[in-house]
């Protein structure tokens, strides 16, 4: 069934998404920094799928870390079909008094990131004349939530531009915009998931089929659950004064511990 190659592999989003694809019979190649936990990741998946699951130890918010993703999606051995754009992390900080080096890296990981390995992806697929970009946005990207909402709001915006570019290649373009999702995510970021009220929570495993079904479909954006549909309208058509009073930095701040 091809090869995909999913970064942020090893928890949340991109792992769920790693077992589904590994369910429906994909080989894997799985990114993230942590070695140890990508090859038990891997055995894992190995062993209950049968599939070939390489790993690739990268860091992505750094230039070498980007160079052997890019090398992997290039390479005509066993080409990658599906590129995943996960990897993404909360900053769990505010902007004005937070650590500047922990923005500029969240910079690298969820912006830079994407742009340098879509390119490379697109590029080897529009050649082959088959692929397809799934890019992890958030419902976020309407808010105005602080850096990680632009961050989001950029991936969904480019995605959008990437997806009209390869219009008529055979490659396609999706962002996968989920809203609050039950993973590690908000506790590695040292954020109280409880000012949020537990009607918002979306199951990971959802999250993941709805990404998944809508780059088979071609699918350019994709809003998990119908509540969320209804956030994302809701944000894109009022007052971004009303936004920022509701959706915006106050209740960040409230968020982080």
């Amino acid at each position: 069934m091809g090869t995909a190659l999913v970064t942020g592999a090893t928890a949340g989003i991109g792992l769920e998404l790693a077992w589904q694809l590994a369910a429906a019979n994909h080989d894997l190649v799985l990114v993230a920094r942590g070695a140890d936990r990508l090859e038990s990741t891997a055995h894992r998946i190995r062993s209950a799928a049968g599939v070939q699951v390489e790993v690739l130890p990268a860091d992505l918010g750094v230039a070498g870390g980007r160079d052997a993703v890019v090398a992997r999606l290039r390479s005509e051995d066993r080409p990658v079909g599906l590129l995943v754009n996960n990897a993404g992390f909360g900053l769990g900080q505010r902007f004005v008094d937070g650590d500047l080096a922990r923005e500029e890296l969240a910079l690298e990981v969820m912006v830079h990131a994407v742009m340098v390995l879509s390119k490379a992806a697109a590029e080897a697929m529009v050649a082959r004349g088959r692929g397809a970009i799934l890019n992890v946005s958030s419902v976020a990207a309407g808010t105005a939530m602080g850096t990680y909402a632009a961050h989001k709001a950029w991936v969904r915006s480019f995605t959008e531009g990437l997806a009209s570019e390869l219009a008529g290649t055979g490659v396609t373009a999706t962002a996968l915009c989920p809203g609050l999702v039950r993973t590690e995510f908000h506790d590695s970021a040292g954020m109280d998931a409880s000012v949020w009220p537990s009607i918002g929570w979306v199951g990971v495993e959802k999250v993941a089929a709805a990404g998944l079904q809508a780059v088979r479909r071609g699918q350019v954006l994709c809003t998990p659950s119908v509540r969320y549909a209804a956030v994302a309208t809701a944000l894109r058509h009022a007052p971004r004064s009303l936004v920022r009073r509701f959706a915006g930095a106050s209740r960040y701040r409230r968020a982080v511990v």
